[in-house]
């Protein structure tokens, strides 16, 4: 692993853990074992290793989705979205680092000021969204979803599964014990011919 990908791994780690504000210079460079002045080698300051690390999140939930998609073959776009739904679930888990940096405040208050903050934070959840609204226009093409608008369908099942990886990821409650529900839930909206 490069320098620069050690220490976008170690600030991550930190940020997610201890919040940004919260992480100095010097516990990356203790968490890396880089000099201070390699860390500034690679990144401008503590903001610009965190918005490179907002874009690998972004891109790396893309990639896991794209092989995700590729590797699972579905029956109709309504199979597509539960699969999402369960692959979104289980990356949270796989991911704890990256969803709990975006599930905390700072990003929001930092991309108020910071308009390279909000781009990457909207590219995070346009990704998110147009993955769910692909199995939503799909289903709608097959016939195995009934919605009027498929954009907002995407973001009221989004909201509801990012909720349940939220009390995930902060230990609130157990997401698989919320599973069948929730899946219920989903299909009942998807189902739904008054929308």
């Amino acid at each position: 692993m490069s320098k620069r990908n050690a220490i976008l791994e170690a600030a991550t780690r930190l940020f997610s853990r201890n919040g940004f504000s919260a992480t100095s210079m010097a516990d990356l460079s203790e968490a890396t074992g880089a000099a201070r002045g390699t860390i500034f080698h690679h990144f401008k300051n503590k903001e610009d290793i965190f918005l490179h690390i907002l874009d690998n999140v972004q891109e790396n939930m893309r990639t896991s989705f794209e092989a995700f998609k590729n590797e699972t073959r579905f029956r109709n776009g309504l199979e597509m979205v539960q699969g999402v739904i369960t692959f979104y679930l289980n990356l949270a888990g796989k991911m704890e680092d990256h969803f709990l940096l975006i599930h905390r405040h700072f990003p929001y208050q930092m991309a108020e000021t910071n308009p390279d903050c909000l781009e990457y934070l909207e590219k995070i959840y346009n990704c998110l969204l147009d993955i769910f609204e692909e199995g939503i226009v799909l289903g709608i093409s097959d016939g195995s979803v009934k919605t009027a608008s498929p954009r907002h369908t995407a973001m009221i099942l989004f909201a509801m599964v990012d909720g349940v990886a939220r009390l995930n990821t902060y230990n609130l409650y157990h997401a698989g014990s919320l599973y069948n529900d929730l899946m219920a839930s989903c299909k009942a909206i998807l189902i739904d011919e008054s929308g």
